[in-house]
């Protein structure tokens, strides 16, 4: 007894690293080779055979009733798959889905959830039954087309794969995750898989050009527009690798008095309905996409989501541009060709033109497999037919035999040379058979079994027969799946990759008339409506007010600081006109020792005037002061104690400088360079102090200030006319003491 117990658990010393790794891969190789990767000859993965050979069993045959999923799935565990009831549930529940499966192989009845991405109802209540697919891929199951093998529980078996008359890896897809590899497989359409297929059959070698033109990409149950070019579906085809722009599909819809609205018609791939509509909502709710007023869902069986827009002034392409970037109406479908190859066993990344060889050979090999099956049935039937037609010519002495004789089997064998199995069908032949009609019926037969016989004969040993015979097969696949059918109709559109549609920043931005307000300390917000009197604005205590400008949410502002850097704030980010605001410095990277030097529109067709303090400057492109980043952008070189000190736009062809030394200068503004970036040259030479301020006006206009309520105007600047970098005159009578035009 203690012997028998130390034998039982005999203890190996293996070091702790070695018996995880091992453990590890054999977890990981069940993985892969029996739960996540499909097969590359049926596109199945196990639970989904071990499905479709339980219907079988169950008999639910496309033409028969329906029974529970219960049952179905209770079969499935019991028998074949030792898994929880809830995920072979959910593996079934996915193959009767029409937005899901391409081509479904279970035809559900009841609540197998829809494409809002409610679930499906329990399983005590949903019946099923296969479909005419999935009865094409069992086709010939019977006939040793496959291999089986033990189930779980050595008490039945199951097929190791089906014999798929149907090309269901491609069409249908598949995916799953594995341990250190996946797969991503998208459907495509049949009939074109079948083109492409009697092509391989014609040419092996066939380039991925030419596969292309028959295989046009995928196809998805949900429809969409394809948006890739031929470059790129012929790159993923080949490598086995990629991925595929999706697009929904949309109508224009006129109204009364020039509007419209958008009805979307077809959503991508595995989108849920129901949380794209959300996120929309949520967008528009959020006004990050102004030009959309409303979104209604009115689809019912077919999908029509409507996107109703602020204006008729939009161009609906625009708008679908900003939906597309900003939402799943966009999405990308990844091809990731990795199924299990050389029979079941290893993974392999394969390109278009390999899988579809692979299902060829196997169908080649199915081929042989019941042709044998059936050449061996009617051997076996001829061996029985001529020893009928023995007993029939000779009826008298056989029934002789088998009254009188005690072994009548061997005697029957002996007397006209007879095998076992004839003379055991002669013993156990009803006597209605022997009627002398029945006696040509077995000639007739005799004569068709063996005709067919010769047929199969000749096609075993002819391999350029077989693949004729595949052909038409594949041929008749075709035409049930063709595209002129509903089920075979390709849905998904093949369109052009997207051009770069520029959106503009207002098509994103609800454009809104609102008030700039930056305080004298920094603090800056932005009011709502264009103010006219700003005499109510209310400061915080110690500030007041320094720049109010008009301006719309979809403007950019620009703002130049003392450290000759331009920063740039979208209006529509300012804080409410509620409160004080908000400081501009927590907005950008400013520092606490620069100030503001003045705040502007953006206007990218306008130039600006930039000068330091020591009055050097020069003429700048205001597009070329955009700064991408909160450290802003610098534009103007200060060092030392030098700063940034004025920045005017260029509105007119003539300069006024005023320095603090009270001196004016006037000359032209063709004098000053452009540059993008530098010190600039010099404006007005000083011997003490700096630049006081500089105005850009028009000659012919003449030289205005403001004097107290009034504004004085100078026309005649001979006096104050020279070149740049003069010293200049004292300005004319009445100028302002503090040295400022404005």
């Amino acid at each position: 007894m203690s012997e028998e117990t130390t034998a039982a658990a005999e203890i190996r010393v293996t070091p702790l690293a070695d018996a995880l790794s091992e453990r590890y891969l054999a977890y990981a190789m069940s993985t892969i080779t029996s739960r996540s990767l499909p097969d590359v000859r049926d596109g199945l993965k196990p639970v989904h055979r071990r499905l479709l050979h339980a219907m079988r069993e169950l008999k639910l045959n496309p033409e028969s009733g329906f029974k529970k999923c219960a049952r179905i799935v209770g079969d499935v565990m019991g028998k074949y798959h030792p898994h929880g009831d809830a995920a072979i549930y959910d593996a079934m529940v996915r193959l009767a889905q029409e937005f899901a499966v391409r081509y479904p192989l279970v035809d559900g009845q009841g609540n197998f959830g829809n494409v809002d991405g409610d679930n499906a109802a329990a399983m005590r209540y949903t019946e099923a039954r296969m479909t005419a697919v999935a009865q094409a891929l069992l086709q010939g199951i019977d006939e040793d087309a496959v291999d089986f093998r033990s189930t779980y529980d050595g008490e039945g078996s199951e097929p190791v794969v089906l014999p798929a008359a149907f090309p269901n890896l491609l069409a249908n897809g598949a995916t799953g995750i594995a341990v250190g590899m996946a797969t991503s497989i998208p459907p495509h359409n049949v009939a074109e898989l079948c083109e492409a297929l009697l092509h391989l059959i014609k040419f092996p070698n066939a380039g991925f050009d030419k596969l292309i033109d028959m295989v046009k990409g995928p196809d998805f149950p949900t429809g969409g527009i394809l948006c890739e070019s031929r470059e790129t579906i012929q790159e993923a085809y080949a490598t086995g690798k990629g991925s595929f722009r999706v697009r929904a599909k949309y109508e224009v819809e006129k109204l009364k008095a020039g509007t419209w609205q958008l009805v979307v018609t077809e959503i991508p791939y595995q989108v849920q309905k129901a949380k794209l509509i959300e996120k929309i909502a949520e967008l528009i709710n959020s006004k990050k996409i102004a030009i959309l007023d409303d979104i209604r869902d009115e689809s019912a069986e077919d999908i029509r989501i409507v996107l109703e827009p602020k204006s008729r002034n939009v161009e609906p392409d625009m708008l679908m541009e900003s939906l597309y970037r900003q939402t799943d109406l966009e999405s990308r479908v990844s091809l990731n060709l990795n199924v299990l190859a050389e029979n079941g066993k290893v993974p392999k990344v394969m390109n278009l033109r390999e899988a579809l060889q692979a299902f060829l050979d196997h169908r080649h090999d199915v081929l042989i497999r019941r042709s044998t099956f059936r050449k061996e049935q009617i051997e076996r039937r001829l061996e029985i037919l001529e020893g009928y037609l023995i007993c029939y010519l000779n009826l008298d002495e056989v029934i002789r035999i088998i009254r009188e004789e005690d072994e009548a089997k061997k005697e029957l064998i002996k007397a006209f040379n007879l095998t076992e199995l004839q003379a055991e069908s002669i013993l156990n032949m009803r006597l209605r058979s022997l009627r002398k009609l029945e006696e040509m019926e077995i000639r007739n037969e005799h004569e068709k079994l063996t005709s067919e016989l010769n047929g199969l004969k000749e096609l075993l040993a002819d391999e350029s027969l077989r693949w004729k015979s595949v052909a038409a097969e594949i041929s008749e696949i075709r035409k049930t799946y063709g595209e002129k059918t509903e089920l075979g109709m390709r849905r998904t559109d093949i369109g052009d990759a997207p051009s770069a549609v520029v959106v503009p920043l207002d098509a994103l931005i609800e454009k809104e008339p609102i008030t700039v307000v930056c305080s004298q300390k920094g603090w800056v917000r932005g009011m709502k409506g264009h103010l006219t009197d700003f005499s109510d604005i209310k400061y915080k205590e110690g500030d007041g007010p320094r720049f109010a400008i008009h301006a719309q949410t979809t403007d950019k502002l620009l703002v130049f600081a003392t450290n000759g850097r331009f920063y740039t704030l979208g209006a529509d980010k300012l804080p409410g006109g509620r409160g004080h605001g908000e400081p501009l410095r927590l907005m950008v990277d400013l520092g606490n020792e620069d100030d503001i030097v003045q705040l502007l529109i953006y206007n990218e067709s306008r130039k600006l005037l930039v000068a330091s303090d020591d009055g050097r400057g020069f003429v700048v492109n205001e597009k070329d002061v955009i700064a991408q980043t909160r450290n802003g952008k610098q534009v103007l070189n200060v060092g030392g104690n030098v700063e940034a000190k004025l920045c005017v736009p260029v509105h007119g062809d003539h300069v006024a400088v005023i320095g603090q030394n009270r001196k004016l200068l006037v000359f032209p503004v063709a004098d000053m360079p452009e540059m993008g970036r530098g010190k600039g040259v010099i404006l007005q030479k000083y011997r003490d102090g700096g630049i006081a301020d500089l105005k850009v006006f028009k000659m012919e206009d003449g030289l205005t200030w403001a004097s107290g309520e009034r504004t004085r105007t100078v026309t005649d600047l001979t006096e104050w006319f020279g070149k740049r970098a003069q010293a200049g005159r004292m300005p004319p009578p009445g100028f302002p003491r503090n040295n400022k035009f404005t």
